[in-house]
């Protein structure tokens, strides 16, 4: 797609695919500590993308990851969350809502566009990029097991452990 007037092209993405190894990242999480895939080598790993901290449709998201952390840690699968958000926001959000997994800060949005999870968004007529709502489960080999393309913000924890 081409960009017209003032607006820039919107560009095409595409989204991890299970199968494929899933892109190394090390980003602060949300009480400025490294955290890397790579040290999370020998376990599940759920990677959940969200466009905003502390907005409504995150919120119900991580919340739902929240209530299921205890069931989804007996099966062998830690929880990341990222976003652009800046470390601080991280921290806010995270507090605020008793998440106790992490959050990590991907304010370049490098580990987000290697994932696939940056595109095209609509929102009240008008088309913009943005991060998509979506979540990775990575094996333990590193590789992407199942993709959340679309994410149901109020029972993702469930459905996640569902599937399991």
């Amino acid at each position: 797609m081409g960009g017209i007037g003032p607006f820039p092209a919107i560009k095409e993405v595409t989204m991890l695919q299970p199968g494929d190894a899933a892109p190394r990242f090390s980003l602060l999480d949300q009480d400025g500590q490294t955290v890397s895939l790579e040290d999370l080598r020998g376990q599940k790993v759920l990677v959940w993308f969200y466009p905003k901290a502390s907005t409504p449709g995150c919120t119900a998201e991580g919340c739902s990851l929240r209530d299921h952390t205890a069931d989804l840690k007996e099966r062998g699968v830690t929880i990341l969350g990222i976003s652009k958000d800046s470390v601080r926001r991280q921290k806010n959000f995270a507090k605020k809502h008793d998440f106790p997994y992490a959050l990590l800060s991907d304010e370049e949005g490098a580990t987000i566009e290697a994932f696939g999870a940056w595109g095209p968004k609509k929102f009240m007529g008008r088309e913009y990029e943005g991060i998509l709502r979506s979540s990775f489960l990575i094996d333990e080999d590193g590789k992407i097991e199942k993709v959340y393309a679309k994410v149901k913000t109020k029972t993702h924890g469930a459905d996640v452990l569902s599937e399991l």
